[in-house]
């Protein structure tokens, strides 16, 4: 019998309930087509940017190693298509700043097919050969943190695993990538569960999928192993149940204190997209070169969830799903929750692109210039609020730049900037985006 029983409504305290707009989630993936250039940023996850390994001029085929990762906190970046090398030089980046980038030309009815790799007997290697393998991938987390995979699969030696919590939640609206490979590649991801237990070490793994997505449990427990040594867990669908210390809350009954990481208490935390990617490249031995985007929103004539390849300019995502006015529309890369708008269509899709979804602009300009009310103390924060934080002291502590007393009392380093306390908040304070200044600033002074 196992130790995680089949379980309904499991959830955490507290959270938010946005609509959740997934209109995609019973489409089938489809397939992108390559854009005639692709733009790769040596920086694409935490950590140190890959080094290139080839030059201006330079043929590639699609897999084939094009920067090699600099030290343990980084990853490798492989080619996406056959084609040349035409520049190493800065692009514009999501983030803001340009970023040195390897642009490459793709050659005209180049295949999709994967013809670079060196397939690998999974069963014969040791923990720490499966974590080396995983960073040879360049496998960074696909539900948008970028962390490198192998650095989280790499367990302090004075700490044991009990359990691999996998994440299937997909709280953020619109979002409906993790499912779609939950339902269409659920073999490969119970094989990247096996790969991520034995390299942490872990007897147990559960999967922990919000119950607006029943389907995508029935397809799982259909094929799970007999032992017992992996299962399922329906959460209440609550945002952000995907956040790692809600999910581990709700599928365990276990608490991450403050200050804290999942390994202090046995656990390791991995999205479902990541391990089933991990359990096709592995033993394939291939790198990353494309992920499922969910593109979406009320700007796209063709919504759904496509095989982007890693590098695909947003232009060309757009054009491809039937953006309509472009010019005239508000691109987020991620959930609407917790993602980032950007300003350049020539901004291309990273590793860590979970999204892209399309609003009309003047729909988000009414919602920026709502009027910022004073605070009422009506407390909706501190009901939303996750973390069990106060929003609102550390708000007004904000407004009145004593960045300090946030931390050191209020405790503003727990705050993962989740968003709930500004969806929440009646008077429209921009708390959240308060939090990040703060955040920034402490970092500045640190320094």
């Amino acid at each position: 019998m196992t130790i995680f029983p089949f379980l309904r409504r499991k959830t955490f305290a507290r959270g938010v309930h946005p609509a959740g707009n997934k209109g995609t989630a019973g489409m089938p993936i489809r397939r992108m087509p390559f854009a005639p250039r692709m733009i790769l940023p040596l920086a694409q996850h935490i950590g140190k940017p890959a080094v290139p390994t080839v030059s201006a001029g330079q043929e590639v085929v699609r897999g084939q190693l094009i920067a090699r990762a600099d030290g343990f906190m980084s990853v490798p970046l492989h080619a996406p298509v056959d084609g040349v090398v035409e520049a190493l030089e800065l692009r514009p980046s999501a983030r803001g700043p340009w970023a040195e980038s390897i642009v490459i030309r793709t050659y005209e009815a180049s295949t999709q097919a994967v013809r670079w790799g060196e397939p690998r007997d999974m069963d014969a290697l040791s923990p720490e050969e499966i974590i080396r393998a995983v960073q040879e991938t360049g496998m960074v987390g696909l539900g948008g943190a970028a962390f490198p995979s192998h650095v989280k699969l790499t367990v302090p030696k004075d700490r044991a695993i009990h359990t691999l919590v996998v994440n299937g939640c997909e709280c953020e609206p619109y979002l409906t990538c993790d499912h779609r490979m939950m339902m269409e590649m659920t073999d490969a991801m119970l094989t990247g569960i096996r790969y991520a237990m034995r390299a942490v070490g872990a007897a147990h793994a559960v999967i922990g999928i919000e119950d607006n997505k029943l389907d995508a449990v029935a397809a799982i427990r259909a094929k799970l192993p007999a032992d017992g040594s992996i299962a399922v867990v329906a959460v209440e669908t609550k945002y952000p149940q995907g956040a790692e210390k809600m999910l581990i809350k709700s599928a365990l009954g276990l608490e991450v204190l403050a200050g804290g990481l999942p390994s202090h208490i046995g656990v390791v935390v991995n999205n479902v997209g990541t391990l089933a990617m991990l359990g096709r490249l592995l033993p394939a031995g291939q790198g990353l070169t494309e992920r499922v985007v969910t593109v979406t929103g009320p700007g796209i004539e063709r919504p759904g969830d496509y095989w982007v390849p890693i590098g695909t300019p947003m232009r060309h995502v757009l054009e491809w799903a039937g953006a309509k006015d472009v010019t005239e529309r508000e691109i987020i890369l991620g959930g609407p929750m917790m993602g980032q708008a950007v300003a350049s269509l020539d901004v291309p899709v990273t590793k860590g692109v979970s999204g892209i979804l399309v609003f009309d602009r003047r729909d988000i300009v009414a919602e920026s210039n709502r009027k910022v009310y004073p605070c009422i103390k009506c407390g909706e924060c501190v009901n939303a609020c996750p973390m069990g934080l106060n929003p609102s002291m550390l708000g007004m502590l904000a407004a009145s730049r004593e960045y300090d007393s946030m931390a050191a009392t209020y405790h503003l380093g727990d705050c993962f900037e989740c968003g709930c306390c500004t969806y929440i908040c009646p008077s429209h304070i921009p708390l959240v985006q308060q939090f990040r200044v703060a955040k920034g600033i402490l970092r500045e002074k640190a320094a």
